[in-house]
């Protein structure tokens, strides 16, 4: 009988900290080896980063990766490590043509042993590898006390053929596949069918490790896994934390042993859990320590500021209403209680007095006056931002992003965007999930990703809710002028993001769309928002990725553009 004990270790990398990439890798295999493992497994690129774009180009950052995984073999030997399997990413070099190559190493008795090179780049959506990436070429056995390890990176087990099926006639006994795989919604199901049919493929459990955290407009999920050679589940890690999680594997034994299985999150906390991760994880690897945001009594501020609160504490958000002369007195009173609910510092700075300046001298009317006064927040709220070393927060949400309905260096102003890729329809939503979470024990700061226990109550509002009921029932609108409503100017947001999704996340045309039964009306009224809007976008600020098909690297279009249907 050959028992091996494996440790899967979801961490959470920053792009080009190789040296704090490579004390944290040594921490896990230090912790693995006391668990008892023999064999540790990390995410893709382990010691890099992911992704890691353009910087693969460069000799030096290249050179610099690999002699930091032969300093960290010779520090894990030093350890009294030196007996442990650790499984790594980082960058390797093509003898012959000089090209980058995404590699698996495996680290032992002190040396950097032979890797394996990711054979299938992938070159969609996200995913710009084909481009700086030479592509392995042979599939890699690891004979570990007597076990046959089968190594892929990724993207190896989302295509047929390639290293998988040569290691299917390979006879090996575990599959281990190390990923640097984003978040999306629906994915987490979606790999685990993957995975199941890769085992059948190789007759042989397999240990998927997952990346864990935020890269600019990233995050990774981690959500680590394993499955038995017949598909049942035999481990899953927690999402959105870094863990630690060991897994017996007796490679004669026809059924393993199933370990520990966490139950997967409901889908709008998963969402709402990674906007608020990508929006941490960007603060602490460009080294803020509080944002800034203006808080005008609508959903997506508010939204904005709650997930800023989770991510960081109130105390570090600081909120600043800007009325002018059409604020309500309920957005203003919102806005108030909000701040209040949060624990947030909070600010009032009156905008007519700065608009009535302008127009002493501009004398604007109609639209250019209502942008002109979107425009005063937006100096205002980058004030802050430079005078106190704050974050700027945009809150624009997929739906305005797409139509347009934003004002470019007002309201578009900031260094982060946390509900960009959230129709407004799944804004409301997620502001309804946030409130029942508190309800249920989940108070602000009270999420496991700011370093809580999991179920920790975090601050509990008096008012018994976060965000504010009005703030989610009212109709929206940027109050520019009076009685504005955001309908006026755009179809009903429930209409509006069924059109949307089609359109943008689907790529349909005009025909499909009028297929689908949308009248001619709103689909060319849709689909000219959209169309001209694209030079707004490239100048919107990141956030992270949570849709199948965000603004950004997901969707690559011109900006001078002729094409009508």
């Amino acid at each position: 009988m050959t028992m091996l004990r494996f440790a899967l270790a979801q961490i959470d990398t920053c792009v080009g900290a190789l040296a704090a990439n490579a004390d944290k890798t040594l921490e896990y295999a230090a912790r693995a080896a006391r668990g008892g493992a023999q064999v540790v497994v990390f995410p893709e690129m382990t010691l890099t980063g992911y992704p890691i774009e353009d910087l693969a180009l460069r000799a030096t950052f290249r050179k610099a990766a690999w002699q930091t995984a032969n300093d960290l073999a010779s520090r894990l030997a030093a350890d009294g490590l030196g007996e442990l399997f650790v499984i790594v990413g980082t960058i390797g070099t093509d003898r012959e043509n000089g090209k980058p190559r995404n590699r698996l190493v495996v680290l032992h008795d002190g040396v950097v042993w032979a890797g394996y090179d990711k054979h299938f780049l992938p070159n969609y959506g996200v995913f710009d590898e084909f481009r700086i990436f030479s592509s392995g070429d042979r599939s890699v056995v690891l004979d570990v006390d007597g076990a046959r390890l089968g190594m892929a990176i990724c993207e190896d087990i989302w295509q047929e053929g390639g290293p998988v099926a040569a290691l299917a006639e390979q006879n090996i006994d575990v599959l281990v596949t190390i990923n640097g795989s984003p978040y999306e919604e629906g994915k987490t199901d979606t790999r685990l069918q993957l995975c199941r049919k890769r085992a059948a493929e190789v007759h042989a459990p397999v240990l998927y490790v997952n990346q864990v955290g935020g890269q600019d407009d990233l995050v990774f999920d981690g959500g680590s896994f394993a499955v038995d050679a017949d598909g049942t589940l035999l481990e899953r890690s927690p999402m959105f934390v870094e863990d630690l999680t060991f897994l017996d594997i007796d490679t004669k034994a026809g059924k393993q042993q199933v370990g520990s299985v966490v139950d997967v999150m409901d889908a709008d906390q998963q969402v709402y859990t990674a906007c608020v991760l990508g929006l941490k994880d960007y603060m602490v690897k460009n080294g803020f320590t509080g944002v800034c945001l203006g808080l005008s009594g609508g959903i997506d501020s508010a939204l904005v500021a709650a997930m800023a609160a989770d991510a960081i504490g109130g105390e570090h958000v600081q909120g600043i209403s800007m009325p002018s002369m059409y604020s309500s007195s309920g957005s203003k009173d919102d806005a108030a209680q909000l701040a209040e609910n949060l624990g947030a510092k909070y600010d009032v700075q009156a905008i007519e007095p700065l608009f009535n300046a302008f127009q002493n001298q501009l004398h604007l009317e109609g639209v250019s006056a209502e942008n002109l006064q979107a425009r005063i927040r937006g100096v205002i709220v980058m004030a802050y931002s430079n005078s106190d070393g704050l974050l700027a927060l945009a809150t624009g949400n997929k739906s305005e992003l797409a139509c347009g309905y934003s004002t470019i260096y007002g309201d578009a102003v900031g260094g982060y965007a946390p509900i960009k890729d959230l129709f407004k329809t799944k804004v409301w939503q997620l502001a309804r999930w946030r409130n029942q979470a508190l309800k249920n024990g989940i108070g602000i700061g009270g999420l496991p990703i700011v370093g809580n226990d999991a179920g920790s109550a975090g601050i509990t509002p008096k008012s018994g809710e976060i965000i504010p009921n009005n703030s989610i029932t009212k109709a929206p609108s940027a109050e520019l002028r009076p009685g504005q409503k955001d309908s006026d100017s755009l179809p009903e947001y429930a209409l509006l993001d069924q059109v949307l999704a089609a359109y943008i996340e689907h790529a349909e045309g005009r025909a499909d769309l009028l297929a689908d039964g949308f009248d001619e009306q709103t689909v060319d009224t849709v689909m000219r928002l959209v169309d001209r809007a694209e030079w707004k976008r490239r100048q919107y600020p990141l956030g992270p990725k949570v849709s199948a098909l965000a603004f950004g690297r997901d969707r690559r279009l011109p900006v001078s553009d002729a094409f009508r249907e």
